[in-house]
């Protein structure tokens, strides 16, 4: 799982969908987004990736499929 900060989700989707960045996620294919939250300010951003970024594996699971049991790719609902 990535867990990362942006100010252009879309953007950032398209850029890893397309494998055009290097790093964890074209390394490991990883292109469906299926959990985000909107927040405030790049401040309280940065603490909250910090805090998910600490968080185990089975954790992250419960939060994305509390949001979206069936894992869909919400991708297409940004740009819908």
């Amino acid at each position: 799982m990535y867990v990362g900060v942006t100010s252009d989700l879309t953007g950032r989707i398209y850029i890893h969908k397309n494998d055009l960045a290097d790093g964890f996620t074209n390394k490991y294919h990883i292109h469906n987004l299926v959990y985000f939250e909107v927040t405030e300010d790049v401040t309280s951003a940065i603490t909250r990736e910090k805090q998910l970024k600490k968080w185990n594996r089975a954790w992250k699971v419960a939060l994305i499929e509390k949001n979206n049991p069936e894992w869909r790719d919400l991708y297409c609902d940004l740009i819908n």
